[in-house]
């Protein structure tokens, strides 16, 4: 990472002493590679408990979805439900970011996971105690919905906000290797989300998919909340306040974030315009219900790519990676329109994934270099908010050209998205590039 720590702001590198002390040597023999150092820096259970914790998030939306369409037997408030829970989200994840920011991750997310469990429950009884979801019990709905997105812990976010806090003396390597961790774990749980909705629903009841993400709320967010780890962004964050920076400092680091957060809203507005595109693909073929599946090969062979990122050279750094990465995603996007058939696409997918872990993996990287050091948890909550509101845009832009002209205009969208995140990475590149020459020149001056 390029930021290096503030000489007014000393942070301290060692651990609790209830974690192992990582060894140089130790690291080298694990069988994990380059990503035996998260274990030892962070203890085995935060790999574990990060990953899963964050999977009720991956189930709201297509949870809500599924419980009210059903029981209300109408699509409509199926998806007005569903789209309240992304918008609820999209604002809440900031506002949480922030409150972690000014108060540590540890009481925010023991609160939000008890107010997250709470709306999920009224979800639930408002939905199987209603019969007529119109008017003011769709209201009710909708509110309940919004609510559970609101709430929604970030795990995902504040899981790289403690991993810059861990490897803040580490070289850039260690950050990167956690990183991409992160963006694997990311990729993952909304795979496996909407997968296991459709499984548990479909096999026991609708309402069993929320139940679960209220469970696995309560018990695992509080349990990430409580974990040793919370230490280090708790002390970053005092070793923060107690240092000193200036108005235009501050300004011109919130000034940069606006890049990566407008590569997130890019990138959320692929994957939703990708997702609308294959459920118009694979509808040529009736079979619509198997875009989902499709839509998982890419996620998968982008999870993968996102762990490649760990071995990546040092030399190679961000905005290049950023450049490299969303070319090729322009260009395998282009390919979005050729296929024929369901096998030439699942081809496609898998080619197209191995560019988009990279570039998410570098956008996060790129935002935790520029973010404020006391608005970590903001930055990264705004990174993943945009991700939500991209998903939004695009799927409405795609749906609306998939009426009008198929699946052949609807892949315009993540393509011209892909094309966006590869202009956004070249003026990253060149603002970077002249901020780091200002700061040098700056002292001489």
């Amino acid at each position: 990472m390029y930021r290096t720590p503030s000489p007014a702001s000393p942070v301290p590198s060692s651990p609790p002493s209830s974690t192992p002390t990582p060894d140089a040597g130790a690291e080298r023999r694990s069988r994990l590679g380059r990503f035996g150092v998260l274990p030892h820096l962070a203890g085995a259970s935060f790999l574990v408990i990060g990953l899963f914790a964050r999977l009720p998030l991956a189930m709201l939306t297509v949870g809500a979805l599924t419980l009210v369409t059903t029981a209300s037997g109408s699509y409509a408030a199926g998806g007005f439900a569903a789209g309240a829970v992304g918008i609820g989200s999209a604002l809440g994840a900031p506002l949480l970011g922030g409150l972690a920011d000014r108060h540590g991750q540890r009481i925010v997310l023991l609160v939000s996971a008890v107010l997250n469990t709470l709306a999920i429950g009224a979800l639930l009884i408002i939905a199987s105690t209603t019969s007529d979801f119109s008017g003011g019990a769709l209201v009710l709905v909708l509110s309940a919905s919004f609510a559970m997105g609101f709430t929604c812990p970030q795990i995902g976010p504040l899981a790289r906000v403690r991993w810059m806090a861990m490897t803040r003396r580490r070289p850039r390597s260690a950050l990167d290797t956690a990183l991409s961790y992160e963006g694997t774990a990311d990729e993952l749980t909304f795979v496996l989300g909407p997968a296991l909705v459709g499984l548990l629903a479909s096999l026991i009841a609708p309402w069993v998919p929320l139940a679960l993400a209220a469970a696995l709320t309560i018990t695992l967010v509080s349990a990430f909340a409580l974990h040793h780890t919370v230490t280090f962004s708790d002390r970053a964050r005092s070793a923060v306040a107690g240092g000193t920076s200036t108005a235009g400092e501050d300004g011109t680091r919130t000034a940069l974030v606006l890049l990566p957060i407008a590569g997130m809203i890019a990138m959320g507005t692929f994957f939703g315009s990708t997702q609308t595109f294959l459920t118009a693909f694979t509808g040529q073929f009736d079979a619509a219900e198997a875009s989902g599946l499709l839509y998982a090969v890419m996620g998968l062979s982008s999870a993968v790519a996102a762990l490649s990122v760990a071995y990546w050279p040092q030399a190679f750094g961000h905005p290049a990676r950023w450049m490299v990465s969303a070319a090729g995603m322009a260009l395998a996007a282009l390919a979005l329109a050729v296929p024929p058939s369901v096998p030439a696409m699942v081809a496609v997918l898998l080619g197209l994934g191995i560019f988009v872990g990279p570039t998410m993996v570098t956008i996060f990287s790129i935002g935790a270099e520029v973010a404020p050091e006391h608005r970590l948890g903001t930055v990264m909550t705004l990174l993943a908010s945009g991700i939500v509101a991209g998903t939004a845009l695009g799927a409405g832009l795609a749906g609306a050209l998939a009426e009008a002209g198929g699946a052949d205009r609807a892949a315009v969208v993540p393509a011209a998205a892909a094309g966006t995140l590869l202009l956004l990475g070249i003026a990253t590149a060149a603002v970077l590039r002249g901020n780091r020459t200002a700061s040098v020149e700056g002292p001489a001056q």
